[in-house]
């Protein structure tokens, strides 16, 4: 039981100190989940991030909901889901009655333009710690590189990239075990 609490109280930790979405939860998760409860290595977290990308649904729940999984099968699952909503929950529907009365406030706008700024910053922070486990090799650079080149130019699903890596690192990396061969 003690178990399942805290993967409620982890994840809703991460849900509670998580604004701007999956991608500024990334930080946040590598620290909760691979530094102080270890449920989860680097290369794993950015698995389920890129899973939790191709795959219906919010991309901090599916990840919440694929740790708790592994870490204790599919009660853990659905008890790291919950656990990940559940401050959302409560603030959101906090906020929605507060908002609407307040919203023309200049101090709120402000607040709100100061949020986002944040949350960029914490993006980018994610960004730029996944680089530096991601790219290891000319492999992988070259896969970055095509990647962020079609994701500015082309307007395409995610989901395809996401794929189309996949073939590419199994087909790069064979192509590169041949030739040392």
């Amino acid at each position: 039981m003690n178990e399942y609490l805290d993967l409620f109280g982890t994840f809703a930790k991460v849900g509670v100190m998580t604004f701007g979405g999956g991608y500024a939860m990334l930080p946040i998760l590598q620290r909760e989940v691979v530094e102080h409860k270890g449920w989860a290595t680097e290369e794993e977290l950015m698995d389920y991030f890129a899973i939790g990308q191709c795959t219906p649904g919010v991309i901090a729940v599916n990840t919440a909901t694929f740790i708790g999984q592994k870490h204790r099968g599919w009660l853990g699952g659905i008890v790291a889901t919950l656990g990940v909503v559940f401050p959302s929950l409560v603030i959101i529907s906090i906020l929605a009655g507060l908002i609407t009365n307040f919203s023309h406030l200049a101090w709120v706008q402000n607040a709100f333009a100061g949020i986002q700024v944040c949350v960029c910053v914490l993006i980018f922070n994610a960004v730029l710690k996944l680089l530096k486990k991601s790219v290891v090799d000319k492999r992988t650079a070259a896969i970055f590189l095509i990647v962020m080149a079609g994701s500015l130019f082309l307007h395409i699903s995610p989901v395809w990239f996401v794929v189309v890596s996949a073939v590419a690192g199994i087909l790069l990396k064979n192509l590169e075990e041949r030739a040392a061969k």
